[in-house]
């Protein structure tokens, strides 16, 4: 049996510790591994250069976002293909444990899980997006 009346809670955490997870991986990139040390990364993976400042980017923007409550489903959807990325081409032949030397797959994959629920369940409570008149537009695709 479902209670509705948690609902909105329930995709607050989701939002929160996603939106969380998403800035410290964005940080991460940004203060330790620096812009220009996580460009060469993406390049050793036969990627664009720009990727990887782009996936800072996202991350750290998408992060702040999820947040804050605002774009909820956009963002959780926009980001699924950094987390394929990381799962097909970083993390998917170091086997099952991410504390496997070079990572491993379950932690990409359930955050690729964690931002469809995050898709489905939308905004949640404390949303900024229902309390700043004009992200009440943001609010329709949230």
């Amino acid at each position: 049996m479902s209670n509705t009346h948690t609902v909105a809670y329930a995709a607050l955490i989701t939002r929160l510790s996603l939106g969380l997870m998403y800035l410290s991986h964005g940080l991460l990139k940004l203060l330790v591994f620096t812009p220009a040390g996580t460009a060469k990364f993406f390049v050793s993976l036969g990627l664009p250069e720009a990727l990887g400042y782009l996936t800072i980017l996202a991350e750290v923007g998408g992060g702040l976002l999820l947040i804050l409550g605002v774009g909820t489903r956009v963002v959780s959807a926009a980001l699924i293909p950094a987390l394929l990325g990381a799962l097909f081409l970083v993390h998917a032949d170091k086997g099952w444990l991410f504390s496997a030397p070079g990572g491993g797959w379950e932690y990409p994959a359930f955050l690729i899980a964690t931002s469809v629920v995050a898709i489905l369940l939308g905004n949640g409570a404390y949303a900024l997006a229902d309390r700043v008149p004009v992200l009440q537009r943001v609010r329709l695709a949230s």
